[in-house]
């Protein structure tokens, strides 16, 4: 692969972050009960930029979280895919898909929330060398309304991944 096939829309988050993170407790069902988290953020580059690896671990009256997520580049279609794994059932959820267009990057996947069919969106954006801002909504309509329901605000600790 040449470098011609790198991308390089996730370089700014390569290192250790604090994050802040705001849950909706339950989505979808006209709950406006949010909890909040504190935790690190460390992002890793591997295949030599072609993909990186988030590890994600927070705590607050929220509870506990731990995730994982694989970002991998498809330089055929020019789309990264997301691929999120939580500690609290060990499976990816089903990838979502999408690019990075100036400076704000939108991913979308179909999903299942309580057996029935949702459009979820992923929405990076405020993207600075010393932070950034992620947003997940989710929808029942296809897309014609959404409901935030994730909100992680990240600030850079270091470059350098611990």
């Amino acid at each position: 692969m040449s470098t011609a096939d790198i991308n390089h829309d996730f370089d700014f988050e390569i290192g250790t972050w604090k994050t802040h993170v705001r849950r909706l407790t339950h989505p979808l069902t006209g709950s406006t009960t949010w909890v909040e988290m504190e935790g690190i953020s460390i992002v890793r580059q591997v295949w030599g930029g072609r993909a990186n690896l988030v590890e994600l671990q927070a705590d607050g009256p929220g509870g506990y979280f731990e995730g994982l997520s694989l970002r991998l580049y498809n330089p055929n279609t020019h789309k990264w895919s997301l691929n999120f794994a939580s500690s609290s059932d060990g499976t990816m959820s089903p990838p979502m898909v999408g690019e990075f267009k100036n400076g704000r990057g939108e991913f979308y996947s179909h999903e299942t929330l309580n057996a029935r069919p949702i459009l979820v969106r992923f929405v990076i954006s405020d993207i600075t060398s010393t932070s950034c801002r992620f947003e997940q909504a989710f929808s029942a309509d296809e897309g014609k309304t959404w409901e935030v329901n994730w909100i992680a605000t990240d600030t850079r600790i270091s470059d350098v991944v611990r």
